[in-house]
């Protein structure tokens, strides 16, 4: 009897539509503009699956960029000849060197770029934020991603020559809407600290000095006599100098401010007179309980004023809780959405350049909460550019 049920089990399987298989044609609707392909068109495929998009909308094929952007080669001649133009470049610095030579005690920011493009897997071109209504990725500007930089990993010399070429290079190209601006801003992806000074060096150019505000628990405008350069002039040059080495160089204001700083100085006054006379002012960051995030976005705006602006975010201003994984780790700090209030507050700035860095996914969590903290800090960088078109010196 259970033999001679077999052939009558198998012929109604045979029958059976298969699970994986749709019982009809499925409907899919064409994709949405933002999603198609930026260059060329889709590969061919059957006859029967035309209605089937199997290039546009996935956020796991291909390269992996920053949002879900398209891919540009922004180093490459060849490729700007495609007329493969941008108003705002999102360019991976991945510079540390791993040697102690830049950084102190932790590095590993040179995956910096690479984890922070993993943070945003989930931010794309067609999402809207839920406090302004408004989508950065889908407006008048066209960001993409130019990949990293191919840095050296042997001499930190070379290698941040080699980045302030590339910053040259990419701000060098002409931006795709031209009535707002002809020279297309950057916004970097990190990589040690020290990498904001080959971008403070192509802001000067194109833009003229700038007024920085700085994120960080730490002031960076330390003399290398004092951190580096008492051991040679090669480690004078560091993630914790290049503030002062920017206001020798004369790339920054005397109208720039820190923010969130609160890790300990080498010189108890020594220190904060150099600080001043690098130019800045600063809020600690205790402050924050004291005067609220409208009073250190007032305090921020009241000191730039009306001039260009560059803003640096190291990820080591949030607390450990939030971001585990930085280079310079500092208790004490603010939370994620207390820095990303004080982003979204500084709307109407002129904000020509930005960079979030110290981002290290060695020491990171299974939850990787802090590069989805920088991607978050990434998008908000980039809406501040979105939300305030900026002429540059080529524009007069």
């Amino acid at each position: 009897m259970k033999w001679s049920l077999v052939p009558f089990v198998i012929s109604i399987r045979l029958q059976t539509v298969l699970a994986w298989e749709f019982p009809r044609p499925p409907s899919i609707p064409p994709a949405p503009q933002w999603q198609k392909p930026m260059f060329g068109e889709a590969s061919p495929h059957r006859p029967d699956d035309d209605d089937v998009d199997i290039v546009s909308g996935s956020q796991f094929n291909g390269l992996r960029t920053y949002a879900n952007l398209p891919y540009v080669n922004c180093l490459s001649d060849a490729e700007a000849e495609k007329d493969a133009k941008y108003d705002i470049a999102v360019l991976g610095a991945p510079f540390d060197t791993a040697n102690g030579q830049t950084v102190t005690g932790r590095p590993g920011a040179r995956y910096g770029p690479g984890g922070i493009r993993i943070g945003s897997s989930r931010i794309q071109p067609g999402g809207y934020s839920v406090y302004t209504g408004k989508s950065a990725l889908l407006s008048w500007a066209t960001v993409v991603d130019c990949g990293d930089v191919p840095l050296t990993w042997l001499d930190n010399n070379v290698a941040l020559k080699q980045l302030d070429k590339a910053h040259r290079v990419v701000s060098g190209r002409k931006a795709s809407n031209e009535s707002h601006s002809v020279t297309p801003r950057i916004v970097t992806l990190g990589g040690d600290h020290t990498t904001t000074l080959s971008a403070l060096r192509s802001t000067r150019e194109r833009w003229g000095p700038v007024s920085v505000i700085h994120f960080d628990s730490h002031i960076d405008t330390w003399d290398p006599a004092v951190l580096g350069g008492g051991i040679s002039d090669y480690a004078g040059l560091n993630h914790g100098t290049f503030l002062h080495i920017a206001h020798e160089e004369h790339l920054i204001l005397n109208t720039s401010i820190h923010a969130g700083i609160r890790a300990p100085l080498i010189r108890a006054k020594g220190d904060l007179r150099n600080d001043l006379r690098c130019g800045f002012a600063m809020v600690k960051a205790r402050d924050l309980d004291r005067i609220g995030a409208e009073g250190v976005i007032r305090q921020i705006k009241d000191r730039v004023g009306d001039s260009k602006v560059y803003i640096s975010v190291d990820i080591d201003v949030l607390d450990p809780t939030f971001a585990p994984a930085t280079g310079t780790a500092e208790p004490g700090g603010w939370s994620t959405r207390e820095l990303l209030t004080i982003l979204d507050g500084l709307q109407g700035l002129h904000v020509v350049g930005a960079d979030v860095v110290e981002v290290a996914p060695i020491y990171d969590n299974p939850g990787e909460t802090t590069v989805l903290a920088a991607a978050e800090v990434a998008q908000s960088l980039i809406e501040l550019m979105v939300e305030n078109p900026v002429k540059s010196l080529a524009d007069a």
